[in-house]
């Protein structure tokens, strides 16, 4: 082989090399830990199923995953992190509809648009919120509660997000109660104040609330959804309860910063289809008050491109102003 051949074939080895370069790249994705950021603190409902989700994405990745919980704005400090991250599929966020519709209503000036600077990869859980009080309260139904806050002046209820805040608000709209709303870090840092009646009612993400009504923490009057949750199965829904046409229940899913390359999120979605697949994942949601859910990207994008429009109008409605 002539030295002139030997440079011509070593130069096309190298040119192959550049060209192959990024996919190789991709397809070992992920090549070191991956974090996945939640806008709820840790020992939360968002927390509990966020983990469960890590947990198997890290079985299925063969690399760490790293849950970081970053709570407050009802989540948005979270969204904020993860638009403003390099869109390389290593922070990845978690988070439910209420963020992502809600926020754009609820919120002037966001530093982030939840349309345009995120990409869905899947819906994997549909939530039950519950209306709990306290469990020495004399109200067992929401009928009760609604005849009690009918002859009280200054009610108040609690949330820690947007879906609890406007869950809230319907109620009082449907039933024609009056309560200001209390915003809390954490459902954690309200169960003193349910306990003791400081609140007259909070509305509190089931995943959280389960637990504490199994132990007798809480009383539970009604879920939000349309049809009574598996693992609340003696609790009405509140359309059963005499609030007609109560339906308000958030799901969750997994989405990435703007501009991340197909080939991972196309990963992250298949990852999130085998865990939908593993038998112990409805047995473990039905426990924390969650339905699994089975939803690819583009399925999400237009699912909760669908809901802006019921968001904006309950806001409105609601008569809520843009914090």
């Amino acid at each position: 082989m002539t030295l002139r051949h030997r440079i011509s074939t070593a130069i096309a080895a190298a040119g192959l090399l550049l060209l192959t370069g990024p996919a190789m790249a991709q397809a070992e994705y992920p090549d070191h830990p991956v974090h996945v950021v939640l806008g709820f603190s840790a020992g939360s409902g968002a927390d509990i199923l966020g983990r469960y989700f890590a947990h198997q994405i890290e079985v299925l990745s063969k690399q760490p995953v790293i849950v970081d919980n970053k709570p407050g704005a009802t989540g948005n400090i979270a969204l904020r992190f993860v638009a403003q991250a390099k869109p390389d599929g290593y922070n990845i966020l978690f988070t439910a509809n209420s963020n992502m519709a809600g926020s754009r209503y609820l919120f002037k000036d966001l530093p982030f648009d939840t349309l345009k600077d995120f990409v869905p990869v899947a819906s994997f859980a549909q939530i039950a919120f519950v209306v709990v009080v306290s469990p020495n309260s004399p109200y067992k139904t929401i009928a009760e509660l609604t005849a009690h806050l009918k002859e009280k002046k200054d009610n108040i209820f609690g949330y820690t997000n947007q879906t609890a805040l406007l869950s809230g608000e319907y109620y009082k709209q449907l039933a024609g109660v009056s309560a200001k709303a209390v915003s809390y870090k954490t459902a954690a840092d309200a169960m003193r104040d349910v306990i003791d009646s400081t609140l007259d009612f909070m509305v509190m993400d089931g995943t959280f609330a389960a637990g504490q009504i199994r132990q007798g923490q809480l009383k539970a009057l009604a879920v939000t959804t349309a049809q009574r949750s598996p693992t609340l199965k003696d609790t009405p829904t509140m359309q059963e309860a005499g609030i007609t046409g109560y339906e308000f229940a958030p799901w969750w899913g997994c989405y990435v910063p703007k501009g991340t390359p197909q080939p991972i999120i196309d990963k992250l979605s298949g990852w999130f289809k085998q865990i939908a697949a593993m038998p112990e994942t409805p047995i473990f949601l039905e426990t924390i008050a969650s339905i699994s859910q089975d939803q690819s990207g583009p399925e999400a994008a237009a699912r909760l491109q669908a809901e802006l429009p019921k968001w904006e109008t309950l806001v409105k409605a609601a008569g809520i102003e843009p914090q």
